[in-house]
Parts: C-alpha cells; sequence; structure tokens
C-alpha cells in the first residue's frame, strides 16, 4: 500500500502538467482557419482557449493592465505591437523553438524591424491593406459618376450624401482611421499637429451624417448580407464579404478596393506577453502557425496574405492571383505606414474620436 502510495505521489505532478497543457489564444475576430486550430490539438495535445477581439484599443489596454491570461497575441506592427514591446508587455520569442520561423519573408520581417529592433519580439501572422469594400452595382445605381477607386468616394460629402441609402459603415477605430484621413489631405500621418488633426476632425464631421453605423468586425457581416454597399475596412473583410455574398448567391459586385491615393499597410505580429502563463506552448503554437501548408490554409480561409513564401504552392490559385489579397508592385508603391504616435496625441486623438462618433464638432 506505502508502495503505492509512493507511486500515485509521483505521477500527480505529471497528471497535473499533462491536465495543464492550455494554450490562450486572443486574436481578431474571423482570423483563423478553425481546422488549423483542431489539427494543433490533435497533434499536440494541447488544448486551445480561444478568444477574440475587434479593435487594437481593446487589445492594448488588456495587455498594458497586465495579467490578462493570454499566451498568444496578435497585434498591429504600428502601433500597439512596437508600444507593447517599449513598455515591456511581450517576452522576446526564443528562436531555438520556432524553427518554422526562418521560413518568414526576409524582406516583409526588415520592414517591421522598427517596430520591433531585431525582430526579437514577433512574428509575422498576416498582413494586408485598409481601403474600400464596395457593392459597385449598387453604387452605381445610386452615383454613376462616382469615383470608385478614390477615397473621394467615403471623404468628399457630395459621394458620401449619394451613397447614404444602401449604407455606409466606418471602421470603428481612430488608430486605423485618422492615419488615413491625414494621408488622404496630404499632411503626414503620424501628425500630432493640431492644425492636422482639426483638419482630419472637419473632414470626418462632415461626412458623420451619412455614416450608418460604426463597426470593425462586423463591417465584414454588413457588406455580406448587403446592410452596407460601402465601408471603410481592412482588405481581407471585404475579400471575405464577397466570397460569402457570392456562396449565398447575392451576386458578384463587391469588392475591395486599396484608393489610390494610397492606403495604410499593415502587419499583424504573433507574440506572446511577457507575463504569459503557458509560454512553452504559445511557442508550440506559434511554430505550428508558420508551417507552410498551415499558412496557406490560413490565407485561403481570411483572404489575408502570409509572409511565408514557400506556402505559395498550398495557396488556392483564385486567392494567389487576386490584387486585393496580393496587390501588384505598382500597387504596393502607393502603400504607406504609420508609427506609434505620443501619449498626448493619442488622447487628443481620442478625444477628436468620440467627438466625430457623436456628431459633435
Amino acid at each position: 500500500m506505502r508502495m503505492l502510495w509512493f507511486m500515485l505521489a509521483l505521477l500527480l505532478p505529471a497528471l497535473a502538467h499533462a491536465e495543464d497543457r492550455v494554450v490562450n489564444v486572443y486574436n481578431w475576430t474571423d482570423y483563423i482557419d478553425p481546422y488549423a486550430v483542431a489539427r494543433f490539438e490533435r497533434e499536440t495535445g494541447i488544448k486551445v482557449r480561444y478568444d477574440v477581439y475587434d479593435s487594437l484599443e481593446t487589445l492594448e489596454g488588456k495587455l498594458l493592465a497586465g495579467r490578462s491570461g493570454y499566451d498568444v497575441v496578435v497585434p498591429t506592427s504600428e502601433p500597439t505591437f512596437s508600444r507593447l514591446v517599449r513598455a515591456g508587455a511581450l517576452m522576446p520569442l526564443h528562436r531555438g523553438r520556432l524553427p518554422n520561423a526562418a521560413g518568414l519573408d526576409p524582406a516583409l520581417m526588415h520592414q517591421v524591424e522598427t517596430s520591433d529592433p531585431g525582430n526579437a519580439h514577433g512574428a509575422i501572422y498576416l498582413w494586408g491593406t485598409i481601403g474600400l469594400g464596395v457593392n459597385t452595382a449598387r453604387l452605381q445605381t445610386l452615383a454613376p459618376a462616382a469615383p470608385l477607386d478614390s477615397w473621394d468616394l467615403l471623404f468628399k460629402p457630395e459621394w458620401a450624401r449619394k451613397l447614404k441609402p444602401c449604407g455606409i459603415t466606418m471602421m470603428d477605430s481612430a488608430i486605423d482611421v485618422i492615419p488615413t484621413v491625414l494621408h488622404y489631405l496630404g499632411r503626414n500621418p503620424d501628425s500630432t499637429d493640431a492644425a492636422d488633426l482639426a483638419a482630419v476632425e472637419k473632414t470626418l464631421l462632415a461626412i458623420r451624417p451619412f455614416i450608418r453605423d460604426f463597426a470593425s468586425a462586423g463591417a465584414l457581416e454588413a457588406m455580406a448580407t448587403g446592410e452596407s454597399c460601402l465601408a471603410f475596412t481592412y482588405s481581407g473583410d471585404a475579400i471575405q464579404a464577397a466570397a460569402r455574398a457570392a456562396e449565398a448567391g447575392k451576386g458578384g459586385n463587391l469588392r475591395y478596393v486599396a484608393p489610390k491615393e494610397g492606403a495604410q499597410v499593415w502587419f499583424d505580429m504573433l507574440a506572446i506577453p511577457s507575463d504569459a502563463p503557458h509560454a512553452n506552448e504559445a511557442h508550440e503554437f506559434i511554430n505550428f502557425i508558420l508551417a507552410p501548408e498551415v499558412m496557406a490554409g490560413i490565407t485561403n480561409q481570411v483572404r489575408y496574405p502570409n509572409a511565408i513564401p514557400t506556402a505559395a504552392p498550398y495557396v488556392l490559385p483564385e486567392i494567389a492571383a487576386d490584387p486585393g489579397v496580393y496587390p501588384s508592385a505598382e500597387a504596393r508603391g502607393g502603400f504607406f505606414t504609420i508609427k506609434a504616435v505620443p501619449a498626448d496625441a493619442v488622447r487628443q486623438r481620442a478625444r477628436m474620436w468620440a467627438r466625430f462618433k457623436a456628431g459633435r464638432g
């Protein structure tokens, strides 16, 4: 009997550890291939607890508060990821535990080094641009002469007024919208100048009466169901909406536009919070996700490009050929990136954004 209790005493810690094989993931809404999660659980025995958010503000607030309980997060390189790196909220990745990270495109990883010197804290998950989701048929019915390839379609009141009846959805994120408006106005997208911010507010307030709703993740559903004919949104969300609408037999009139004046390009990063309770499992999850065939499956599911060149043979041909997913070199020449702005500028932008949403100048 004593021997039995002795053996149980030896086994209990191992059993407890086996039960503790979990990884808590916090990612954007509609931003993973469910099959990848199921396959990871099956092959590793690690349980995935998966939560979602729909704005960078939500993610950043939880991580800066500490003790979020998450093991893997997916912040955008600028401004959120870079701020989290500087705040010490993310741990350096152990590259020896991430052999699949060697397959990341060096040129793309170099682009995010300004956010993360030495690429110490993150690996690119997916990337894309911010532009317009448009229902071309409905827009041309209401405004035949509308400039479908320009930010004027949204930011010029004369066009927004005409499109109001079919629904305009605005992304609910000051972090994403304000730099785009600054760029559209010919200003520095990272500007902290009060006059520049006032110009942005004037531009947005002029179209506020014509905006039906504010949404980030919800923009995809609004476009797919026909509730909106114009949305300020992420590239992959517009492309996913078009695919869903086509599957539902609602026509092939939805498309994504990276406006000719230039679109913001972003990179979402796989990262581990500094106080992650399951850092080992987090590394296993990230390494699994970075496998070429897994990343290709995610691209096929969510319509965003990945940063693993060897994943290309596994990407569906119609997605690989879609310029909304993989832009041409000419289109990429007009893209711009942003940097984090100081805390006081963040507060000023947040106050302006609240006034805009409320329709108060």
